[in-house]
């Protein structure tokens, strides 16, 4: 998470000074990564206009309803897939399988460096349950590509090009510098699953001159939950454990989760960090927030933690990938939302943001967003920014356009229809357009 007036493009101070801790990626980069052609840098990308803005969409009463319009799809005018390098057993399909892309741009070494991360499978598996490889890293000069793995074989040469963290590096732990904590490491249960531990919707992050990943232990970990990463040398790493994600995830348990989680095991998922000039603030599923201490090293406030101000739903359903940028000097606070349909007394079909219940159906999984004047709210009421692009991030490029990912769920609803989960679990961006500073919205680019 990051604001994109004092973020990556703009040159805040900590991503200029690139320096040491981002010179061995940068570097291993260059080797193997040309700069894309000028022509095709324009064609992706550009700020956005001064104005006229466009218009906000009509508001959808009751407060919940969802919206289906085309306008608001990731389409072939407005978005496309990135062509990742293919990981160790990929290259037969010829495609990445990713589910919550992040893809962000930063300024370092005075030049732009795009990454990219998300959730993978393990080779063989259908999924990243009960157990994945890790966290993965690709780089490139230009949104369009060419995307190449992280150079980790200086690190790891007996590992997958790309894999800057996994629960198997636990043997690299030695006394003071811990790269895999006890409870993110892969586990074997009683035989209902077998092998456990799995690594969820990481986010990459430069700030101060060092990269951190925020990241979240899946449901089939010992401990479910929030933790984050610092990296002792490039964007490839190697990166450790912060000390307060060293015994658990970050906040306190709370209930939920799927059943054969264990009671006390499951943690605040899906978080993230926002940045501001010199301060970082963790973001945790789905309304809480902390301060991060100076060092880095843990949250301020590690119980109790303080929640956005929000305008909810009534009834509120569950939301996942809480999500804070800065824009146009608001604060846009994202959730991903499920869809529900469902049938009107008139015949006529229903979507909304509800919870399950008899007679609803999973439709799409949206990217919902709500704007406020502070970090920490009151929020506005939420609107669909965009159909079909939840659990994504927003970022800028090197040029100012905006942007937001997006990855079509293969969990539930129509991208799990099997005449399109072909095209599901992909790594996609879509261009976003601003209604300006008297609309504060944002929406998919619409035609």
């Amino acid at each position: 998470m990051t604001s994109s007036e004092t973020g990556p493009r703009l040159g805040r101070r900590s991503l200029l000074a690139g320096a040491a801790a981002g010179s061995l990626g940068v570097a291993a980069l260059a080797a193997t990564v040309a700069q894309a052609a000028p022509e095709e840098n324009a064609a992706q990308a550009g700020p956005e206009p001064a104005g006229p803005y466009p218009p906000n969409r009509p508001e959808l009463e009751p407060y919940g309803l969802a919206e289906t319009d085309k306008d608001l799809w990731p389409r072939e005018d407005n978005s496309f897939l990135l062509p990742l390098e293919t990981r160790a057993g990929e290259e037969e399909a010829g495609r990445v399988w990713i589910r919550d892309t992040y893809v962000n741009c930063f300024q370092v070494d005075g030049r732009p460096l795009y990454v990219a991360t998300g959730t993978t499978r393990a080779p063989g598996m259908d999924g990243p349950s009960p157990w994945n490889d890790g966290i993965y890293v690709w780089l490139a000069r230009s949104l369009r590509g060419p995307w190449k793995l992280a150079d980790t074989t200086g690190l790891r040469p007996d590992q997958p090009k790309g894999k800057v963290w996994s629960p198997e590096f636990a043997d690299e732990n030695r006394p003071g510098r811990t790269v895999v904590a006890p409870w993110q490491e892969y586990w074997h249960d009683d035989g209902r699953f077998g092998k456990r531990g799995n690594v969820w919707a990481p986010e990459l992050h430069h700030f101060r001159g060092k990269w951190y990943l925020v990241a979240c232990m899946g449901d089939h970990s010992k401990l479910v939950g929030s933790f984050m990463l610092v990296s002792d040398g490039g964007v490839e790493g190697p990166y450790r454990v912060v000390r307060g994600s060293l015994e658990k995830p970050f906040g306190e348990p709370v209930p939920g989760g799927p059943e054969f989680i264990e009671p006390g095991a499951y943690h605040h998922i899906d978080g993230g960090l926002y940045t501001e000039g010199e301060d970082a603030w963790l973001v945790l599923h789905n309304d809480l927030y902390s301060r991060f201490r100076d060092d880095m090293e843990d949250i301020v406030t590690t119980t109790d933690l303080p929640r956005f101000g929000q305008t909810r739903y009534s009834p509120e359903p569950y939301l996942e990938g809480a999500y804070v940028f800065r824009h146009g000097g608001k604060y846009f606070l994202v959730h991903a939302a499920w869809d529900w349909s469902s049938t009107n007394p008139d015949g006529s079909r229903r979507y909304a943001y509800d919870n399950p219940g008899e007679g609803r159906e999973q439709y799409q999984y949206d990217a919902v967003v709500a704007v406020a004047d502070r970090f920490e709210g009151p929020y506005s009421k939420r609107w669909t920014a965009g159909v079909g692009a939840g659990h994504n991030n927003v970022f800028e490029d090197h040029e100012g356009g905006l942007w937001a990912t997006f990855f079509r769920n293969p969990a539930g609803g129509y991208w799990s229809d099997p005449a399109r989960s072909g095209e599901a679990a992909v790594p996609g961006v879509v261009r976003l357009e601003w209604t300006g500073p008297e609309g504060n919205r944002i929406y998919v680019k619409r035609r």
